[in-house]
């Protein structure tokens, strides 16, 4: 997932965002060739993200930088632990604290609710995937964050897959219409790409298998009950995605269904960020 041009790009990014034309408050008090240390300390329980972001970070403002890991991602983490040491220039350590922090919490904090989703889900067939409900930009690490905490990626973006949702069916003309032209599109382009279908009904799950040429059948909004009504239609023909509002208080309910995958965009937009600090040694 962390593709080196793009965690860079990012990183670049937000660091200018950051620092404009000088981080002033440091330069005005921290001779240019100062060194120092720096450690990061654990004040929240939960799951640890952004150890990879977090020594990227630093190489990117100082590449003499020496980046000491004590944890890696995806461990369980205890308030009161050291997850790193960091060695490099004082003026790397002031201006990339921040950004170090705001990176790591916000992971911390996905990966923590993403765990509690997978570990309801253990012995499940099901698996938990997210979606594209993502803070604008941010969407790379937020979806690390999900890997780290044990769920499943799905498309990155509008461009990797074809997910023909209720707007594009309508404006289409239909679900068979829809499908259709979108399987001369792929043909057309040669587009190697999997095709999805959302649908809102046991009629719409009836058509989709009627039409077919497509990978998977997305379940919106559907009960468990429901669920179970449409697995028996489909019968291992495709793949199958429960989605809309599952949450941790219902999660257990659909994965005995033996849905194949259940979508929550809240564990990225419902996360909040853990409590993390970078302090001097």
């Amino acid at each position: 997932m962390l593709q080196e041009p793009a965690l860079t790009e990012l990183i670049r990014s937000a660091l200018a965002e950051d620092i404009g034309d000088g981080d002033h408050s440091t330069l005005a008090c921290i001779p240019a060739d100062a060194r120092g240390g720096a450690r990061l300390k654990i004040k929240e329980d939960g799951i640890l993200a952004g150890m990879e972001v977090a020594a990227v970070i630093f190489r990117i403002l100082d590449k003499d930088s020496i980046f000491k890991p004590f944890k890696k991602d995806g461990d369980t983490m205890k308030a009161g632990e050291i997850a790193f040491e960091v060695e490099a220039s004082t003026h790397t350590l002031l201006m990339g604290e921040r950004l170090v922090l705001n990176c790591m919490q916000r992971m911390s904090g996905i990966a923590t609710l993403t765990r509690s989703y997978v570990d309801v889900l253990k012995g499940y067939h099901t698996q938990l995937l997210d979606t594209r409900k993502t803070t604008p930009n941010f969407r790379l690490l937020e979806k690390e964050a999900v890997r780290i905490g044990g769920g499943v990626n799905h498309r990155m973006g509008l461009y990797d897959m074809v997910m023909l949702k209720d707007n594009h069916i309508d404006f289409a003309g239909g679900i068979t219409a829809a499908v259709t032209k979108t399987v001369a599109y792929l043909q057309q382009h040669n587009l190697p790409l999997k095709i999805e279908v959302e649908t809102r009904n046991l009629e719409d799950v009836k058509e989709v298998l009627s039409v077919g040429q497509i990978h998977r059948i997305m379940l919106d909004n559907f009960s468990p009950a429901q669920i179970t009504e449409a697995l028996a239609l489909i019968n291992g023909r495709y793949e199958t995605e429960a989605s809309g509002g599952i949450n941790l208080n219902t999660l257990e309910a659909y994965a005995k269904t033996g849905v194949d995958y259940v979508s929550a965009g809240a564990v990225i937009h419902h996360a909040v960020s853990l409590d993390l600090s970078l302090k001097a040694i």
